[in-house]
């Protein structure tokens, strides 16, 4: 289980334990958290989980593949560096404490 964090575009904070083996889009649907839509159900099919990884954390998280690369494109003002969709960000033990920040909407 891992312990993430994820910051609304207006700052409010929600720190969840997440179980190892959903994603952190998974972990945002099954915890109400606002700001993450999903509106494919994690099939990499749209852009609507898009986040912010912190910077601490950008270098730790597995590389983009090329499917989430090219949705990223789609993103609300993606960011080429810390820009995540967070339905292909498998949860582990290595992510606890991983701190994700909601763009200011999805499209």
């Amino acid at each position: 289980m891992a312990k993430i964090t994820y910051i609304e575009h207006n700052g409010t904070e929600h720190v969840v334990d997440v179980p190892n083996g959903l994603t952190v889009m998974e972990g945002a649907r099954d915890n109400n958290i606002p700001g993450i839509e999903a509106d494919c159900g994690g099939a990499c099919a749209c852009s609507t989980c898009h986040v912010y990884v912190d910077p601490a954390w950008v270098e730790k998280l597995p590389a983009k593949e090329d499917m989430e690369e090219d949705m990223l494109d789609f993103a609300f003002e993606p960011d080429p560096a810390r820009s995540r969709l967070t339905c292909q960000l498998k949860v582990t033990d290595a992510l606890d404490g991983l701190v994700v920040q909601m763009p200011e909407k999805q499209i």
